[in-house]
């Protein structure tokens, strides 16, 4: 028997060209099979979007400050469809922007006001005492672990710059190691707040342009060894502009509840005389940090 014609035959091997063809119709294959099943998934478990919330979306100037209290702009807008929030929760948005969202939801505008952020300090580098020289990390809440801080004032602006470095739209500036708020460049995100370890940023009615330049609620006597310009609350603002200025305990308040014309004025700031000057107006309080004017 010839055992070489009775074996089977034998194969041929494939060519690279067969390969490469049989390797492409599988992944062919695979890929409509996949594609089909992505299909079938994002049509029956797709997440449905409401317009309103991309139409708000658009109409936000998208700075993402958090000032409003949401995550984001994309946040703001879904709670503000959903209402739990009104278009002039937006400290950014300009009073156009809030109008032009809630006519898009066919809602009411709620009336509102701007704020701004008000460091509650005049110790600068000349007018307040320091206790010690501080050469560590250039960081306000460092300091403070420091014995309290250089200052002599554990109440006042450290001026070491968190609130500055926090702030978006670069509105604060160091000067004089105080923090000074440009107010034409705020927009009250209220970001500096959280950010400065002696709670002394507020954010007040931006009408408001006359201010109680201290934050120390220390007897009048304890506050003039640490610093030359605290308000000691003699109350003479208080007896001068009745009405406009509240006085609790040992420090003097610009009463910030009052409609808008009927805040205080510079001129009522320079009628008051604060033996202190811890009573100036915005532009006093700048050209007295900015060393164009003396107390």
């Amino acid at each position: 028997m010839n055992l070489i014609s009775a074996a089977a035959p034998l194969s041929v091997p494939a060519s690279g060209a067969e390969i490469l063809l049989w390797a492409g119709v599988v992944m062919a294959s695979l890929g409509v099979v996949l594609g089909a099943v992505i299909g079938i998934f994002a049509k029956y478990f797709r997440v449905r979007s409401d317009a309103r919330v991309e139409l708000i979306l658009e109409l936000l100037p998208g700075a993402n400050c958090g000032g409003c209290g949401q995550a984001g702009c994309a946040d703001f807008a879904k709670s503000v469809v959903e209402g739990r929030n009104a278009p002039s929760k937006c400290p950014v948005s300009s009073r156009e922007q809030k109008s032009a969202i809630a006519r898009a939801l066919g809602i009411e505008e709620e009336a509102g006001f701007q704020r701004r952020a008000l460091v509650r300090c005049g110790g600068d580098l000349h007018h307040s005492a320091w206790l010690l020289n501080y050469n560590g990390v250039l960081d306000c809440a460092s300091a403070a672990l420091v014995s309290g801080g250089p200052k002599g004032c554990s109440y006042g602006c450290l001026g070491m710059g968190n609130c500055a470095r926090k702030c978006p739209f670069g509105a604060i500036e160091i000067v004089d190691h105080i923090a000074l708020v440009h107010p034409e460049l705020c927009v009250g995100c209220g970001l500096c707040i959280a950010a400065c370890p002696r709670h002394c940023i507020a954010l007040v009615p931006a009408a408001a342009t006359t201010h109680v330049y201290c934050n120390s609620p220390e007897k009048g006597i304890d506050k003039r060894k640490n610093c030359q310009v605290g308000c000691i609350g003699c109350r003479k603002c208080e007896r001068t502009v009745p009405g406009k200025f509240t006085v609790e305990g040992n420090l003097a308040r610009v009463n910030y509840e009052l409609a808008p014309e009927e805040l205080p004025t510079d001129a009522d700031a320079v009628a008051v005389k604060c033996p202190t000057h811890a009573l100036l107006s915005e532009q006093a309080h700048f050209r007295i940090e900015q060393n164009e004017e003396i107390r």
